[in-house]
């Protein structure tokens, strides 16, 4: 299943977005963001790691040195809900790190529904037999993008 891409209007349109090039995402986490970023054809999304959230420098560092490392063209920021849909209060500390990421790098950031993401990845890592709590955020991060890339695939193929 295919979430919604969330984009106010403060953020940039899927159809500006490059073909080409690695995009970076976020799973927000009171403690810790999982990080993940896919491959330069947009295919497939993979985990890369986790950041200890102590301070909005920090995580602004550690996020731009992971974008500069992938020479990443957006950044994708999970943004949780309810599993009725309805906003949570991450919901709005997910739209917050975003809006900030936006005024502080040079390329598109965009929100994606992330409902489900951790328990599927904690589904995933069990059935890999992966225990370590902290690749959860990773793996989230990862399952994001891959919901992300499905969404941008379906957008570029309704308007060619």
């Amino acid at each position: 299943m295919v979430q919604q891409t969330i984009n106010d209007d403060d953020f940039t349109a899927l159809s500006e977005l490059s073909e080409h090039g690695r995009i970076v995402a976020v799973d927000p986490g009171t403690k810790r963001v999982g990080i993940a970023v896919c491959d330069v054809t947009q295919t497939i999304a993979r985990p890369v790691g986790i950041i200890e959230r102590t301070s909005w420098k920090r995580l602004l560092r550690e996020t731009t040195t992971h974008l500069v490392e992938f020479d990443a063209v957006a950044l994708v920021v999970g943004l949780p809900y309810n599993s009725d849909g309805s906003e949570s209060p991450m919901s709005a500390e997910a739209r917050g790190m975003a809006a900030k990421f936006r005024l502080s790098l040079k390329i598109p950031v965009f929100l994606q529904d992330e409902r489900g993401t951790s328990y599927e990845a904690r589904g995933r890592m069990w059935a890999a037999g992966e225990s370590r709590v902290a690749r959860v955020d990773s793996e989230a991060a990862a399952i994001i993008l891959t919901d992300f890339l499905d969404r941008l695939s379906h957008a570029r193929q309704s308007h060619s």
